[in-house]
């Protein structure tokens, strides 16, 4: 099967790579990363996998199954178009558009094939099969490889956890002009090393702010790195807003504390002013009202922490493949065809 995953943003990287790697294994796979250029300047992959950069390569690959994390692919691309999805935030609205783009989606769990097989009903143009999140089979695979780091930063530091702030990048939804003060009392008055792990999109002066706060706080650290799940494995407890991280760590059944949330159906602690971040930080650990309700977000947003789900997805895309044949290209409106343009150029044919 010939495989383009689609990359247009940073973050993608590592929620195609397990895909890649389970792709890799067979001799029946051939595989192409299409990665932004203006987006992703620097590619992390650059020397281990094939990419290229131009969309009339991808076009001239004739891909027969495209991976995509993201919200849009040329229509006018070849092959099956699969949406997997850049995280679990429900709540925003964006996460259940039906952009008229995909020939299936593949959900992470109950919840989101129960949405999304609802919307399959409606449109009926496309197709949902439950396989997972590929980011859980890396998550499961390496679930302990960063513990003797983690050791060795707490030991560094003489303190007892390591809490990871990860706020949203959107400036309506995001608590960083708000809980500055707030993070510096906590890592003053409790026994914690504080990671800092912003967002790729985030301002940019809010950037420079915390950096700045990092190298005045001995017991906070910038994080540079474009891969958040390490830092998830290596925390024991998150402070976010409105992010999909918050999901993600979540199911690693770690308690999380949120700032004004947009959620509706809140499974963590949500606090409104910053002065209520150290009481809530004291009771998070033991609440059993958030331990029953991280379990609930567990079966039914993603319970596929088996090591399978890319499998999964690889024999979804073949199975579709066989029923349906390969996709020439995706029909749309003339909107859509306008903004997959706009969005990636044209290609000659």
């Amino acid at each position: 099967m010939r495989i383009v995953l689609f990359c247009e943003n940073k973050y993608a990287i590592d929620i195609l790579y397990p895909i890649y790697q389970e792709a890799i294994r067979s001799s029946d796979n051939d595989l192409l990363w299409y990665v932004h250029r203006s987006k992703i300047p620097q590619f992390p992959l650059s020397g281990e996998v094939v990419y290229t950069n131009e969309m009339q390569e991808v076009y001239g690959f004739s891909p027969e199954a495209i991976f995509v994390p993201g919200n849009i692919v040329p229509y006018y691309l070849p092959g099956v178009k699969i949406q997997i999805f850049h995280g679990y935030a429900a709540e925003k609205r964006d996460h259940w558009v039906i952009r008229r783009y995909f020939d299936a989606y593949f959900t992470q769990g109950p919840f989101f094939t129960n949405g999304f097989s609802a919307l399959a009903k409606k449109y009926g143009d496309f197709e949902v099969v439950e396989t997972g999140w590929p980011k859980q089979d890396w998550i499961k695979k390496h679930w302990h490889d960063f513990d003797e780091e983690k050791a060795a930063l707490l030991a560094a530091h003489e303190k007892k956890q390591v809490v990871l702030y990860a706020p949203t990048f959107s400036p309506s939804l995001t608590s960083l002009p708000y809980i500055k003060e707030a993070l510096v009392d906590l890592v003053r008055e409790k026994d914690i090393v504080l990671l800092l792990k912003f967002h790729p999109l985030t301002k940019q002066e809010w950037v420079e702010e915390y950096k700045t706060l990092a190298k005045q706080e001995e017991h906070i650290i910038w994080i540079d790195d474009f891969d958040a799940t390490k830092y998830q494995l290596m925390s024991d407890v998150m402070i976010s807003d409105t992010s999909s991280t918050v999901y993600e760590f979540l199911l690693l059944n770690k308690p999380v504390i949120t700032f004004r949330t947009i959620s509706k159906d809140i499974y963590w602690t949500n606090i409104n002013e910053g002065s209520e971040l150290i009481d809530a930080f004291e009771q998070i650990h033991h609440a059993e009202n958030c331990i029953q309700k991280r379990q609930w977000i567990v079966d039914n947003y993603d319970p596929y922490l088996d090591g399978n789900v890319c499998k999964r997805m690889l024999a979804a895309a073949i199975d579709y493949i066989c029923r349906h044949g390969v996709p020439k290209e995706r029909k749309l409106n003339l909107w859509r065809k306008y903004a997959s343009i706009k969005a990636f150029g044209r290609i000659k044919r």
